[in-house]
């Protein structure tokens, strides 16, 4: 039994105490809060787990084999890198760090000490994304055109990161595992309303080679919650409603077909309308099936499918759309 322990019951805390606590091959020794009054809860559910303030408890304890570290990300680099150095394998929420060179330096450690080093990028351990990637990496939607998202919400406002870090890294994570091409460029714009606040509306664009494009849109202060993706090609296109509880998946049949009349120099666009199918996916919860693989990963000395290199990409993206936004959209290559 791998022996775990949490940093941070906050927001997320909680799910990843849950799932840890169902995962077969792992047990929850202790977790860890800064804040006394949010470990109540953990002892009243889970009267056999440690609770205590102290991260260095944590990171100490001999039973600990595994931590995961749910804190605030100005955070993340200096607890990760105390875990490694003490031979702990590490799971760690989005993003990994706020910086490139912190993160490389984590990738590093993480591969001197021989430890797994593992991204909370829970949605690619969604059954719809696998599906999505699959369709994809088959050629079923044929050259792809663009990937197009909106992720908005009313909240949760971060005091360390903009909206970008705390949101567009999601779709980030899924862009690259779909695509499996980093972009060559970026260019972002957003704006801050809250006094002291980063931003908390922006609008990320992704260039890529061969007319690819992705647009991502990201916002705390829409009335409601929007989690929608569109990936269309030239054969196929794909409509993706995280919040779409039976049919979260949409291919669509549509498209353009394009023919030369009168020599080249005039193209001629017909449309094409087909069928919509929605395909039935594996309906599991993500973040138990993101518990399972790394209890796996760790177990059996395995890559993790979001490995730390995953979490370097993100971290070089955000950083080229923080200076992008400094620069009033100014395209910024990668």
């Amino acid at each position: 039994m791998i022996g775990i322990g949490v940093i941070g019951y906050g927001y997320w805390g909680p799910n990843l105490v849950r799932n840890f606590a169902e995962a077969q091959g792992a047990r929850v020794v202790s977790v860890c809060d800064s804040r006394a009054e949010r470990l109540a809860p953990v002892s009243k559910r889970y009267p056999g787990v440690k609770t205590t303030t102290s991260a260095d408890e944590v990171l100490n304890d001999p039973a600990v084999d595994a931590v995961i570290i749910a804190t605030p990300v100005a955070t993340h680099h200096a607890l990760v890198k105390q875990a490694l150095q003490n031979n702990r394998h590490v799971l760690v929420t989005k993003p990994l760090t706020d910086s490139v060179v912190d993160a490389q330096e984590l990738v590093e450690l993480a591969a001197k000490k021989n430890r797994v080093l593992m991204l909370d990028h829970t949605f690619l351990y969604k059954g719809s994304v696998r599906t999505i990637k699959d369709m994809v990496q088959a050629g079923k939607l044929g050259n792809l055109y663009y990937y197009d998202s909106v992720r908005v919400n009313l909240g949760l406002f971060q005091h360390d990161v903009n909206v970008l870090w705390d949101l567009a890294v999601h779709d980030l994570s899924i862009m690259d595992y779909i695509l499996g091409v980093q972009p060559r460029e970026v260019s972002a714009a957003g704006i801050a309303h809250v006094a002291g606040r980063p931003e908390d509306i922006a609008y990320l664009t992704c260039f890529f080679e061969q007319n690819l494009i992705a647009h991502l849109h990201v916002n705390w202060l829409a009335p409601v919650k929007v989690r929608k993706t569109l990936i269309g090609g030239n054969k196929q296109m794909i409509v993706y409603d995280d919040l779409e509880p039976d049919a979260p998946l949409k291919i669509y049949d549509k498209g353009i077909d394009i023919s030369s009349s009168e020599g080249i120099y005039q193209a001629l666009v017909s449309y094409r309308t087909g069928d919509m199918w929605a395909p039935q996916v594996d309906m599991r919860e993500a973040l138990s099936a993101e518990a399972a693989h790394f209890v796996d990963c760790v177990t059996h000395n395995k890559r993790p499918l979001t490995d730390g290199e995953s979490g370097v990409r993100m971290v070089r993206i955000l950083e080229a759309a923080n200076e992008s936004l400094a620069a009033h959209g100014k395209p910024v290559k990668l």
